[in-house]
């Protein structure tokens, strides 16, 4: 992607018309929602198996031993039909439980919270930013109007080596970063779920813009003392999403090796990657991101199942990186005098909005409730096929989830969902709470978001949870879960706890910078 020319620069990006999410009663295309109901019929089989099996049990404990020595009269003088059939039978049923999936269960996960000394005011900022020179009067205007805008509050984190006088962004602070994060996430988890670390099978760590030599999975596994024959990945350059791909890439892994534990780290590294540049569509990132990280442990395990908090149910993957301009949204690159930075393209909410659009088409038929599926699928038939003036139907996602975890990119994107989605400020709560209180803390968003909700005491037996994040490439990714048991929050320590009551705040919804 080029960088904003000259006229563009002296323009707020988020003024402009394009970033504005697109409607989604228009333009859903019907393939995206034959493809969620593949999705439905590939796993159906399993849904109309068992009631079978379990009627079919069910009436053979219902014959007396009389039957069955009727049956035998019946059928002994065709005993080669009842060894085939019984052959059938028992050859059928081991397929059936040898390839259904893996139930997934998530034991727990930790969300890390730096201490004081690293909150950052506004005011702060500001000064920080004017004391290194790098920026210009109308630079340092912008980000403070941002600031104000963004939806941030007054307590929000950066790294050491961005707040010192001056700055000092190097591999080591970088690395120290890395460190204080993940071993801080790692090491809660760890209390919370009383797992030996060489109990773990899997690891997956994500961190799209930090990626030194060791990986950053390779300091886990020296730092713990994982074991040798650990499954690892580090996975780089995927965005805020890479959180969801990574649960994804476990859930995969998980299906294939028994009796085994996943711990998943999601993070971000801010150190190496502060802009000191005056280019506005890099600056944003610098007013955004803020340090946090999150840890999340899996298990197939049917023995967690009593002590897990949640059990996975789907999972869905939309990439738009075929698509030139969608590809080019969200780039690391130079600016025109040679700094680094992230620039954000004048498309960035369009491109975000297909590919929600396009995500959330395919996990409607696996989610929502049959009423809404007809009333949706007849509308659209009757716009695409039978080229009829109806107005589209948009199906009411509250009817399938409790609760929803939108990623906090920002405050634009979430006022625009809200919107889309017909959403209530109940349900968007946690996502702007946690932008408010945290900022846009990568792919560990999402879980700061679920620790939100299960702070404030809302999440129920039974209740389902919609996390929802998208990122650079470009991608939206999907996790629905189902909660095992109510959660007490007086019960778990998480990164709201002592302030919890404190929230939600009045924070003034502003749709355009």
């Amino acid at each position: 992607m080029e960088t904003a020319n000259n006229s563009e620069r002296n323009v707020p990006l988020l003024k402009r018309s394009s970033y504005i999410l697109p409607d989604f009663k228009q333009s859903v295309k019907l393939k995206y929602v034959k493809l969620g109901y593949h999705y439905l019929i590939t796993h159906g089989m399993y849904i109309f198996l068992t009631p079978l099996l379990a009627i079919a049990a069910a009436h053979l404990s219902t014959l007396s031993l009389d039957d069955f020595q009727d049956l035998w009269q019946q059928l002994r003088f065709n005993l080669v039909s009842v060894i085939l059939c019984s052959t059938l039978f028992v050859f059928l049923l081991t397929v059936y439980f040898l390839t259904r999936p893996r139930p997934i269960y998530l034991v727990n996960f930790s969300c890390y919270k730096p201490d004081d000394a690293r909150k950052c005011t506004r005011k702060i900022f500001i000064e920080r930013s004017r004391a290194t020179g790098s920026f210009t009067d109308q630079s340092l205007e912008f980000q403070r109007k941002i600031l104000e805008r963004s939806g941030l509050g007054e307590s929000t984190y950066l790294p050491d080596a961005v707040l010192r006088v001056p700055p000092n962004p190097c591999m080591k602070e970088a690395r120290k970063e890395a460190e204080m994060v993940m071993f801080g996430a790692v090491d809660e988890l760890l209390a919370k779920t009383n797992v030996n670390p060489k109990d773990i099978g899997i690891l997956i760590v994500n961190c799209s813009l930090f990626n030194p030599t060791p990986s950053l999975s390779a300091m886990l596994v020296n730092h713990y003392k994982l074991r040798g024959n650990i499954i690892s990945y580090n996975l780089g350059g995927m965005g805020c999403s890479a959180g969801l791909l990574s649960l994804s890439l476990a859930k995969d892994l998980l299906q294939v090796h028994a009796n085994s534990y996943a711990l998943i780290v999601s993070m971000e590294n801010i150190t190496l990657n502060w802009y000191f540049g005056n280019n506005r569509s890099m600056l944003l990132s610098n007013c955004l991101f803020r340090v946090g990280g999150a840890a999340v442990l899996l298990s197939n395990k049917s023995s967690d199942r009593p002590r897990s908090k949640y059990q996975l149910i789907h999972t869905v993957r939309t990439h738009k990186g075929s698509d030139e301009k969608c590809f080019s949204c969200v780039t690391q690159e130079e600016d025109d005098t040679g700094r680094v930075g992230v620039a954000l393209s004048k498309d960035l909410m369009g491109v975000a909005g297909d590919a929600l659009k396009t995500n959330i088409t395919t996990l409607g038929p696996l989610v929502l409730p049959m009423s809404e599926q007809l009333l949706f699928f007849a509308t659209l038939v009757g716009r695409k096929m039978l080229k009829m003036k109806i107005k589209p139907y948009i199906p009411d996602f509250k009817l399938a989830f409790e609760h929803f975890c939108i990623h906090a990119g920002g405050r634009a994107v979430l006022d625009e969902l809200e919107k889309n989605l017909q959403l209530s400020d109940w349900n968007m709560e946690p996502s702007r709470m946690t932008l408010y209180r945290f900022g846009n803390t990568s792919s560990s968003s999402l879980w700061y978001e679920l620790a939100y909700t299960e702070g404030k005491g809302r999440i129920k037996k039974g209740d389902r949870t919609w996390q929802i994040a998208f990122g650079s490439g470009f991608k939206c990714n999907s996790a629905v879960w189902k909660a095992l048991k109510t959660i007490d929050p007086a019960k778990e320590k998480n990164p709201w706890m002592d302030e919890i009551d404190e929230f939600p705040v009045q924070v003034p919804k502003v749709s355009a910078i």
